[in-house]
Protein backbone atom coordinates (compact mmCIF):
# COMPACT_ATOMS: atom_id res chain seq x y z
CA UNK A 1 0.00 0.00 0.00
CA UNK A 2 1.36 3.65 -0.56
CA UNK A 3 0.96 6.27 1.90
CA UNK A 4 -1.44 9.09 1.44
CA UNK A 5 0.57 11.64 3.15
CA UNK A 6 3.79 13.47 2.21
CA UNK A 7 6.91 11.68 3.71
CA UNK A 8 10.26 13.19 4.69
CA UNK A 9 13.71 11.25 4.90
CA UNK A 10 15.62 14.54 4.88
CA UNK A 11 14.71 17.04 8.27
CA UNK A 12 17.37 19.71 9.29
CA UNK A 13 18.79 19.06 12.79
CA UNK A 14 16.21 22.33 13.34
CA UNK A 15 13.03 20.40 12.58
CA UNK A 16 14.28 17.81 14.15
CA UNK A 17 14.87 19.15 17.34
CA UNK A 18 11.38 21.40 17.07
CA UNK A 19 9.31 18.11 16.58
CA UNK A 20 10.83 16.42 19.72
CA UNK A 21 10.81 19.74 21.78
CA UNK A 22 6.90 19.91 21.25
CA UNK A 23 6.35 16.11 21.86
CA UNK A 24 8.74 16.37 25.24
CA UNK A 25 6.73 19.84 26.19
CA UNK A 26 3.30 17.97 25.45
CA UNK A 27 4.26 14.49 27.38
CA UNK A 28 6.77 15.32 30.19
CA UNK A 29 7.69 11.91 31.93
CA UNK A 30 8.37 11.60 35.48
CA UNK A 31 12.18 10.54 35.42
CA UNK A 32 14.73 9.20 33.47
CA UNK A 33 17.42 10.62 30.20
CA UNK A 34 15.32 8.57 27.62
CA UNK A 35 11.73 8.31 26.86
CA UNK A 36 10.57 5.97 24.24
CA UNK A 37 7.62 7.11 21.47
CA UNK A 38 5.28 5.15 19.86
CA UNK A 39 4.26 7.10 16.43
CA UNK A 40 1.71 6.46 13.41
CA UNK A 41 3.28 7.11 10.31
CA UNK A 42 1.45 10.37 9.21
CA UNK A 43 2.90 12.13 12.35
CA UNK A 44 5.89 14.13 12.42
CA UNK A 45 7.72 12.32 15.13
CA UNK A 46 7.48 9.78 12.49
CA UNK A 47 9.24 11.95 10.04
CA UNK A 48 12.50 12.28 12.83
CA UNK A 49 12.68 8.73 12.99
CA UNK A 50 12.45 8.74 9.03
CA UNK A 51 15.80 11.00 8.99
CA UNK A 52 17.55 9.22 11.98
CA UNK A 53 16.90 5.92 9.65
CA UNK A 54 18.11 7.51 6.26
CA UNK A 55 21.00 9.06 8.65
CA UNK A 56 22.40 5.59 10.19
CA UNK A 57 21.74 3.78 7.18
CA UNK A 58 23.20 6.15 4.76
CA UNK A 59 26.69 6.41 6.88
CA UNK A 60 26.32 2.20 7.32
CA UNK A 61 25.24 0.49 4.35
CA UNK A 62 25.35 3.57 1.58
CA UNK A 63 21.39 4.06 1.50
CA UNK A 64 20.30 7.98 1.41
CA UNK A 65 17.26 9.63 0.67
CA UNK A 66 16.25 8.23 -2.30
CA UNK A 67 16.56 4.70 -1.50
CA UNK A 68 15.04 4.51 1.30
CA UNK A 69 11.80 6.27 0.16
CA UNK A 70 11.75 3.62 -2.63
CA UNK A 71 12.62 0.36 -0.42
CA UNK A 72 9.88 1.64 1.76
CA UNK A 73 7.90 3.69 0.37
CA UNK A 74 4.89 0.90 -0.44
CA UNK A 75 4.89 0.44 2.99
CA UNK A 76 4.92 3.74 4.82
CA UNK A 77 0.95 3.35 5.41
CA UNK A 78 1.41 0.13 7.42
CA UNK A 79 4.77 1.60 9.41
CA UNK A 80 4.28 1.94 13.04
CA UNK A 81 7.65 4.05 14.52
CA UNK A 82 9.41 3.16 18.46
CA UNK A 83 11.36 6.62 18.68
CA UNK A 84 13.74 6.91 21.28
CA UNK A 85 14.38 9.99 22.76
CA UNK A 86 17.08 11.88 24.63
CA UNK A 87 15.37 14.18 27.10
CA UNK A 88 18.23 15.86 27.70
CA UNK A 89 19.57 16.77 24.89
CA UNK A 90 16.38 17.08 22.94
CA UNK A 91 17.33 15.17 20.35
CA UNK A 92 16.22 10.97 18.72
CA UNK A 93 18.84 8.71 19.48
CA UNK A 94 17.55 5.46 18.09
CA UNK A 95 14.25 4.38 16.08
CA UNK A 96 12.68 1.15 14.87
CA UNK A 97 10.25 0.79 12.24
CA UNK A 98 7.39 -1.87 12.35
CA UNK A 99 5.44 -2.86 9.33
CA UNK A 100 2.56 -4.52 10.27
CA UNK A 101 0.10 -7.37 7.90
CA UNK A 102 -1.01 -10.79 7.56
CA UNK A 103 1.95 -12.07 5.91
CA UNK A 104 1.87 -10.59 2.24
CA UNK A 105 2.60 -7.36 2.50
CA UNK A 106 5.08 -6.77 5.15
CA UNK A 107 8.87 -5.87 3.30
CA UNK A 108 10.79 -9.22 4.74
CA UNK A 109 8.38 -11.76 3.43
CA UNK A 110 7.92 -9.82 0.18
CA UNK A 111 11.72 -9.46 -0.63
CA UNK A 112 12.85 -12.92 0.64
CA UNK A 113 11.60 -14.94 -2.15
CA UNK A 114 14.63 -13.38 -5.05
CA UNK A 115 16.99 -13.95 -1.87
CA UNK A 116 16.30 -17.80 -0.69
CA UNK A 117 14.83 -19.11 -3.51
CA UNK A 118 11.42 -19.98 -1.61
CA UNK A 119 8.34 -18.60 -2.86
CA UNK A 120 5.89 -16.56 -0.32
CA UNK A 121 3.33 -19.73 -0.23
CA UNK A 122 5.85 -21.90 1.35
CA UNK A 123 7.20 -19.68 3.81
CA UNK A 124 3.74 -18.85 5.09
CA UNK A 125 3.04 -22.48 5.42
CA UNK A 126 6.67 -22.93 6.73
CA UNK A 127 6.11 -20.93 10.26
CA UNK A 128 2.15 -21.62 9.92
CA UNK A 129 1.08 -17.64 9.04
CA UNK A 130 -1.66 -18.22 8.08
CA UNK A 131 -4.12 -15.03 9.21
CA UNK A 132 -2.19 -13.72 12.32
CA UNK A 133 -1.06 -10.36 12.58
CA UNK A 134 2.39 -10.25 11.62
CA UNK A 135 5.39 -7.75 12.63
CA UNK A 136 7.98 -7.19 10.14
CA UNK A 137 11.34 -5.55 11.88
CA UNK A 138 12.42 -3.19 9.15
CA UNK A 139 14.70 -1.32 10.42
CA UNK A 140 16.28 -0.37 14.00
CA UNK A 141 18.86 2.63 14.07
CA UNK A 142 20.68 3.99 16.81
CA UNK A 143 23.06 7.27 16.23
CA UNK A 144 27.01 6.40 16.86
CA UNK A 145 26.88 8.61 20.00
CA UNK A 146 24.56 6.62 21.47
CA UNK A 147 26.33 2.87 21.32
CA UNK A 148 28.66 3.41 23.79
CA UNK A 149 28.72 3.48 26.88
CA UNK A 150 25.60 2.98 29.37
CA UNK A 151 23.35 4.66 27.24
CA UNK A 152 23.77 2.37 24.33
CA UNK A 153 22.45 -0.51 26.85
CA UNK A 154 19.18 1.51 27.55
CA UNK A 155 18.67 2.68 23.73
CA UNK A 156 18.40 -0.02 22.50
CA UNK A 157 16.80 -1.82 25.34
CA UNK A 158 13.96 0.84 25.24
CA UNK A 159 13.35 -0.35 21.38
CA UNK A 160 13.59 -4.04 22.26
CA UNK A 161 11.29 -3.58 25.40
CA UNK A 162 8.81 -0.98 23.31
CA UNK A 163 8.38 -3.98 20.26
CA UNK A 164 7.56 -6.38 22.90
CA UNK A 165 4.69 -4.27 24.62
CA UNK A 166 3.00 -2.33 21.69
CA UNK A 167 3.10 -5.62 19.66
CA UNK A 168 1.43 -7.68 22.78
CA UNK A 169 -1.06 -4.99 23.06
CA UNK A 170 -2.06 -4.80 19.25
CA UNK A 171 -2.13 -8.84 19.49
CA UNK A 172 0.92 -9.33 17.46
CA UNK A 173 1.46 -13.75 16.37
CA UNK A 174 4.27 -13.68 14.21
CA UNK A 175 7.26 -11.51 13.33
CA UNK A 176 9.89 -11.11 10.69
CA UNK A 177 13.06 -9.57 10.09
CA UNK A 178 15.97 -9.08 7.80
CA UNK A 179 19.05 -8.57 10.02
CA UNK A 180 22.67 -8.07 9.14
CA UNK A 181 25.50 -10.03 11.34
CA UNK A 182 25.65 -7.55 14.07
CA UNK A 183 22.19 -7.39 14.97
CA UNK A 184 21.80 -11.19 14.31
CA UNK A 185 24.49 -11.04 16.91
CA UNK A 186 22.88 -9.13 19.74
CA UNK A 187 19.37 -9.93 19.32
CA UNK A 188 19.91 -13.97 19.67
CA UNK A 189 22.76 -12.96 22.75
CA UNK A 190 19.45 -11.39 24.17
CA UNK A 191 17.91 -14.73 24.15
CA UNK A 192 15.44 -14.22 21.31
CA UNK A 193 14.21 -17.75 19.53
CA UNK A 194 15.63 -16.92 16.11
CA UNK A 195 14.58 -19.16 12.94
CA UNK A 196 16.35 -18.89 9.58
CA UNK A 197 12.66 -17.92 7.16
CA UNK A 198 12.11 -21.23 5.87
CA UNK A 199 15.20 -22.74 6.74
CA UNK A 200 17.44 -20.09 4.59
CA UNK A 201 21.03 -18.97 4.43
CA UNK A 202 22.94 -15.80 4.82
CA UNK A 203 22.86 -13.79 1.52
CA UNK A 204 23.38 -9.61 0.88
CA UNK A 205 21.00 -7.32 0.81
CA UNK A 206 20.43 -3.47 0.57
CA UNK A 207 24.22 -2.99 1.77
CA UNK A 208 24.89 -5.62 3.76
CA UNK A 209 27.26 -8.54 2.76
CA UNK A 210 26.01 -10.80 5.40
CA UNK A 211 22.13 -10.93 5.96
CA UNK A 212 19.65 -13.47 7.42
CA UNK A 213 16.16 -13.34 7.24
CA UNK A 214 14.87 -14.73 10.07
CA UNK A 215 11.37 -15.73 12.14
CA UNK A 216 10.08 -14.94 15.48
CA UNK A 217 7.29 -16.84 17.56
CA UNK A 218 6.13 -13.17 18.77
CA UNK A 219 4.39 -14.69 21.94
CA UNK A 220 7.30 -16.70 23.14
CA UNK A 221 9.70 -14.15 22.80
CA UNK A 222 9.20 -12.27 26.23
CA UNK A 223 9.87 -15.21 28.20
CA UNK A 224 12.71 -16.35 26.06
CA UNK A 225 14.42 -13.23 26.91
CA UNK A 226 13.36 -12.95 30.49
CA UNK A 227 14.76 -16.65 30.92
CA UNK A 228 17.43 -16.11 29.30
CA UNK A 229 18.79 -13.48 31.99
CA UNK A 230 19.39 -16.05 34.45
CA UNK A 231 21.69 -17.84 31.62
CA UNK A 232 23.81 -15.08 31.56
CA UNK A 233 23.63 -14.03 35.47
CA UNK A 234 25.49 -17.80 36.00
CA UNK A 235 27.72 -17.30 33.14
CA UNK A 236 28.78 -14.05 34.52
CA UNK A 237 29.50 -14.87 38.23
CA UNK A 238 33.22 -14.56 39.39
CA UNK A 239 35.55 -17.73 38.72
CA UNK A 240 39.30 -18.51 38.74
CA UNK A 241 38.94 -18.50 34.67
CA UNK A 242 38.00 -14.47 35.13
CA UNK A 243 41.79 -13.91 36.35
CA UNK A 244 42.93 -14.16 32.47
CA UNK A 245 42.12 -11.15 29.99
CA UNK A 246 39.82 -13.32 27.95
CA UNK A 247 37.80 -14.77 30.97
CA UNK A 248 37.38 -11.31 32.25
CA UNK A 249 35.88 -9.98 29.28
CA UNK A 250 33.61 -12.99 28.65
CA UNK A 251 32.20 -12.44 32.51
CA UNK A 252 31.59 -9.07 31.54
CA UNK A 253 29.94 -9.13 28.56
CA UNK A 254 27.87 -11.89 30.04
CA UNK A 255 27.02 -9.45 33.06
CA UNK A 256 25.81 -6.58 30.54
CA UNK A 257 23.84 -9.65 28.58
CA UNK A 258 21.95 -10.39 31.78
CA UNK A 259 21.19 -6.38 32.33
CA UNK A 260 19.94 -6.51 29.05
CA UNK A 261 17.85 -9.62 28.76
CA UNK A 262 15.87 -8.75 32.30
CA UNK A 263 15.16 -5.16 31.08
CA UNK A 264 13.63 -6.78 27.63
CA UNK A 265 12.22 -9.39 29.05
CA UNK A 266 10.69 -8.10 32.16
CA UNK A 267 10.10 -4.50 31.46
CA UNK A 268 12.51 -3.40 34.94
CA UNK A 269 12.93 0.28 34.55
CA UNK A 270 11.54 0.56 31.13
CA UNK A 271 7.89 0.46 30.63
CA UNK A 272 6.74 3.57 32.79
CA UNK A 273 9.31 5.58 29.85
CA UNK A 274 6.88 3.71 26.89
CA UNK A 275 4.59 6.55 25.93
CA UNK A 276 1.78 6.63 23.16
CA UNK A 277 0.73 9.39 22.48
CA UNK A 278 -3.30 10.09 22.35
Amino acid sequence: MTAAFRTRYELSPAQARRVTAEFLAAHPTPRGRFVCAVAGPDTPLADVGRALERQVFQHTFGNDAAVMAAEYGPYEANSLFFLVIDRRRGVPAGVARMIESTGRGVKTIDDAPEHIGVDVETILAAHGMDGGLVWDCATLAVLPKYRGGRSSLIVSSMLYRTFLVIGRRRGIRHAVSMLDRGAYRNIGLMGTPLEPLAGSGPFAYLGSPENRAVYMDFPAIAPAVAAQAAVHRRAGRLRLSALRPSGLRRMLTRRVAATVSERVGTGKDIDELIVVPV
